[in-house]
């Protein structure tokens, strides 16, 4: 027995108007059309689907089968075919994100929140990046966007600049090295230094600058919170480096200071890498475009 959807979309019809007039008026064909229609898929399936004789039309035993068949598929199949549309219009989609800058998580929240009031339609989450291999995962569309300082050349990825910042020195102001205006390298040897839960060759302070020239600090100690961070920097437990926009407040607060990190400074990149395909999708380019005008509000001095 060979049932399409059309068939499935008659027998519905039928019940839910009553009649054949009907029932083809509401399908946009001839009755006689339907009438034939309705006995091909009595004669493959060998049963009567109606009550002949009774007004209204009514369902056979057969029929009702049929009936509950249709109105268990034909709902699904309306859903995906509104959501393929959706897919094809760029309204709806999937953004699953891995981040590999620990302090991002800050934030992306608020664009995100943005970015859900302006696509509901699209399903969002975030996987910490840190945890895996973001890039690969990307090219095998585990994930969708990957926050990274670290660009890479390949084919297929497209690495969309978000925006610039400063790692700089975070220290209690009691501190002996709070007194100098920039700290090297070699300022951290003996130092206990506080830094996220991080691989160190993801560590600006390591990638940047200790390890090229080859300073070890006395300890280091991880802590997953910003604000704990602080915390034992102002109880003189240890220093830290962190990007400028996360301790933006820092030089309000009289236990903390901030210092630049050499005398050229370092500056850092992060960019949104995607597939290339997926790039211009409309929903991809909004929340790129509200990504970048969240970090002008982190860079901006607090009034």
């Amino acid at each position: 027995m060979h049932i399409e959807f059309r068939h499935l979309r008659t027998i519905k019809a039928i019940h839910d108007t009553g009649g054949l007039a009907r029932a083809a008026d509401l399908l946009n064909i001839t009755q006689s059309a339907l009438s034939h229609q309705i006995k091909g898929i009595e004669d493959q399936a060998g049963v009567e689907l109606f009550a002949r004789r009774s007004k209204p039309l009514r369902l056979s035993a057969a029929g009702l089968k049929m009936l509950a068949a249709a109105e268990a598929i034909l709902p699904r199949v309306a859903a995906l075919e509104a959501e393929f549309a959706g897919l094809v219009s760029g309204k709806s989609g999937r953004l699953h994100i891995a981040i590999e800058c620990h302090a991002c998580f800050e934030w992306l929240f608020p664009v995100l929140e943005k970015f859900r009031k302006a696509w509901p339609e699209v399903d969002v989450d975030i996987r910490p990046g840190l945890a895996f291999d973001a890039l690969p995962a990307l090219r095998r569309e585990d994930v969708d966007l990957v926050v990274s300082s670290d660009p890479e050349s390949v084919e297929g990825t497209d690495f969309t600049p978000l925006f610039d910042y400063e790692p700089v020195f975070v220290a209690s102001s009691s501190h002996p090295l709070a007194q100098k205006e920039v700290i090297e390298a070699e300022d951290f040897r003996g130092e206990t230094l506080i830094t996220y839960p991080v691989d160190r060759a993801r560590l600006d302070i390591f990638s940047q600058l200790l390890t090229p020239a080859k300073v070890e600090p006395g300890a280091i100690r991880q802590v997953e919170l910003t604000a704990v961070i602080l915390l034992l920097v102002a109880s003189n437990r240890g220093v830290a480096v962190l990007p400028d926009w996360v301790v933006r407040q820092v030089r309000y607060n009289s236990d903390y200071v901030t210092r630049k990190l050499t005398a050229r400074g370092i500056t850092r990149r992060l960019y949104a890498a995607t597939r290339s395909e997926d790039t211009a999708r409309p929903f991809m380019s909004h929340l790129i475009r509200l990504a970048r005008q969240e970090a002008v509000k982190l860079q901006r001095d607090p009034a």
